[in-house]
């Protein structure tokens, strides 16, 4: 996984309500080519995926001898938890936001 595409899909999702230079009441322009959050979300839970099949081939390898590299093997687990943690932790804001709308009253 590359690390500036989920930079920049966080900046994608994140972006809009985090730029300073815009009033509260600013309406915001949106780009029409720009993905959505389904995709974004989509995308980013993919990378997640394919960084813990890293981390499971990169163990794999290390115990049954193909390599010696118990270094970058520490590494692809270390990515693929963080990567992990960090999706979990959007989808409890995601659950928190949902929520929390459910309890408006109309």
């Amino acid at each position: 996984m590359d690390d500036n595409t989920l930079k920049a899909n966080l900046k994608t999702v994140l972006g809009p309500g985090l730029n300073p230079a815009q009033g509260k009441g600013a309406p915001q322009k949106v780009d029409p080519n720009a993905p959505s959050f389904k995709e974004t979300l989509s995308e980013s839970i993919k990378q997640v995926d394919n960084l813990q099949k890293e981390a499971d081939q990169a163990i794999e390898k290390l115990v049954t001898g193909e390599s010696q590299n118990v270094h970058g093997a520490m590494v692809a687990v270390s990515k693929a938890d963080l990567a992990f943690q960090m999706t979990m932790q959007v989808r409890n804001k995601i659950v928190e936001a949902y929520q929390e709308v459910m309890r408006m009253q109309v």
